[in-house]
């Protein structure tokens, strides 16, 4: 890495405390209180032009809160939480974001940071490694009597074939726009060659249909366990460990048999295949289950905070897991926010103390 970014990282960071507003006389002690749990010492580190030291990621994303908004100067100096800034704020956080973890990895800003997807989940730090979009084949009896999914018929359609097609659309486009110089394919779990079981593997769906997920489940170490709808509870659910407990996490359906809500699962971690890729799983008990899984990173209302709220609550975690809520309304599922303490309703790793 060039010696110059990191400078250039540590004059932009003293530049923020001094020059964003000067009549504030912001301190590197009022900065160590608002970020809790760091010393003077460290602020004047990552200002320090001559030695820079590189903040991590999460202290990174403080500074993008904090200088954000002017409010959070009101009182004590403190960091607003993430949802109660205003649409404004949170333009202004995500550009200073993109801005300062473009400069703490070593680049110069002749790129618009903003291009760059620095703070994005979705976007993968290796250039042209294939990433495979693994979705589950359509069983057989949902394809009777529905022409487009026949290969013999003239109007047949191969995405008919597709389990939880609206997710793979979701996912799809959002990943070639996040990595353009990596070749981007979707398969279904039967279609998966020997080489794409060790690219970036992304699957859709859950152990009911998609083999691929059920196989990479059983082999990651991970507390969650799918329990299918033909299995030991009517509608399923993810069966989780908690303080030595089991407990099932269900979906909840009205007394018409009408989905009111879904539980989403979504779990990254290092390929159980290729230690230098990874595994992404976004799942659910019905499809918007997975397709909340899926959007709640790729949402552009939501994106940020759920971004945001990963990195600061698992930080260099390789591996890391959230079930939350998916409520449904008029047929539809809502993307949750994972911000909402009451949305989460299991996370692995637990959380220190």
């Amino acid at each position: 890495m060039s010696s110059v970014a990191p400078r250039a990282l540590a004059r932009r960071l003293k530049a923020l405390r001094e020059d964003r507003w000067p009549d504030a006389g912001l301190t590197q002690a009022q900065l160590a209180r608002a970020f809790g749990g760091v010393s003077i010492s460290l602020i004047s580190s990552w200002e320090n032009a001559d030695r820079p030291v590189r903040p991590p990621t999460r202290r990174i994303e403080a500074y993008a809160t904090l200088f954000a908004t002017r409010r959070s100067l009101d009182g004590e100096v403190h960091l607003l939480p993430v949802e109660d800034l205003t649409d404004e704020e949170r333009d202004e956080r995500k550009d200073l974001l993109d801005e300062l973890l473009w400069l703490r990895e070593g680049k110069e800003k002749e790129v618009a940071p903003a291009e760059t997807g620095a703070a994005d989940l979705w976007t993968f730090d290796d250039p042209e490694q294939r990433i495979t979009i693994v979705c589950a084949p359509l069983p057989e009896k949902y394809r009777r009597n529905l022409s487009y999914a026949d290969p013999e018929s003239a109007d047949f359609v191969s995405l008919y074939t597709y389990a939880d097609p609206d997710a793979l659309i979701e996912l799809f486009g959002h990943l070639r726009a996040r990595n353009p110089d990596n070749p981007v394919a979707f398969r279904t779990s039967d279609e998966l060659t020997a080489d794409e079981f060790t690219s970036h593997l992304v699957l859709l769906g859950g152990v009911d249909w998609n083999t691929v997920t059920k196989v990479v489940i059983n082999r990651v170490d991970l507390p969650v366990a799918q329990v299918g709808r033909a299995d030991d509870a009517e509608h399923g659910g993810f069966r989780v460990q908690e303080g030595g407990r089991s407990k099932l996490i269900e979906p909840r359906l009205d007394e018409q048999g009408h989905l009111v809500e879904d539980v989403a699962h979504f779990y990254r971690g290092v390929s159980p295949f290729n230690r230098k890729r990874t595994v992404t799983v976004c799942n659910g008990m019905y499809g918007r289950g997975t397709l909340g899984a899926v959007r709640a990173l790729t949402d552009g209302r939501f994106l940020d905070r759920n971004t945001a709220y990963v990195r600061e609550r698992f930080g260099g975690e390789e591996s890391f897991s959230i079930i939350s809520r998916v409520p449904v309304i008029g047929g539809q599922g809502l993307t949750p926010d994972w911000t909402l303490e009451e949305n989460r309703l299991h996370e692995w790793p637990e959380a220190a103390g």
